[in-house]
């Protein structure tokens, strides 16, 4: 279960990468990369092949950025999730965001292991200054008590 503080540690991270983006600006990958854009964040995506996307420079490894960066984004399948975790940790990434549909019990079990801070089963676009249908989701979710808990102070 992801805590609150967790969560919190990520998004005050205002530099992250995304793993999940896609040639297909239809994909949840490119929505999040634009709309985490329009929000203030600084997002590099990590791409093996693509040069832009939207418009954005992607880099091929973590390795690759411009600038370092303690946060991950992971939208990609679960069998691709782990590889991509092990590959952030080795670039010195602490926080990691499964997107709801990249979570497995093994990605989860490697974040631990790794000691990273690991967020899971929640959409990134409901918690990053929500908007829209993102913001009326959390408002349900708060209601139905499914939000994760705040951190204690």
């Amino acid at each position: 279960m992801t805590s609150g503080t967790a969560l919190e540690g990520f998004l005050a991270e205002r530099s992250l990468a995304l793993v999940g983006a896609s040639r297909s600006s239809k994909k949840f990958g490119n929505l999040a990369l634009r709309e985490l854009r329009t929000k203030g964040y600084r997002v590099y995506p990590i791409h093996p092949s693509a040069h832009t996307i939207d418009g954005v420079q992607c880099y091929s490894r973590f390795a690759d950025l411009p600038e370092i960066v303690d946060a991950a984004l992971v939208i990609v399948p679960p069998g691709a999730a782990v590889s991509v975790v092990r590959d952030a940790a080795a670039a010195g990434i602490h926080h990691v965001w499964l997107q709801q549909g990249a979570e497995s019990p093994e990605a989860l079990k490697v974040c631990r292991e790794l000691g990273m801070d690991v967020v899971s089963e929640q959409c990134i676009l409901m918690f990053a200054h929500p908007t829209g249908y993102h913001k009326v989701h959390r408002w349900l979710w708060r209601l139905l008590r499914k939000l994760p808990a705040a951190p204690e102070s």
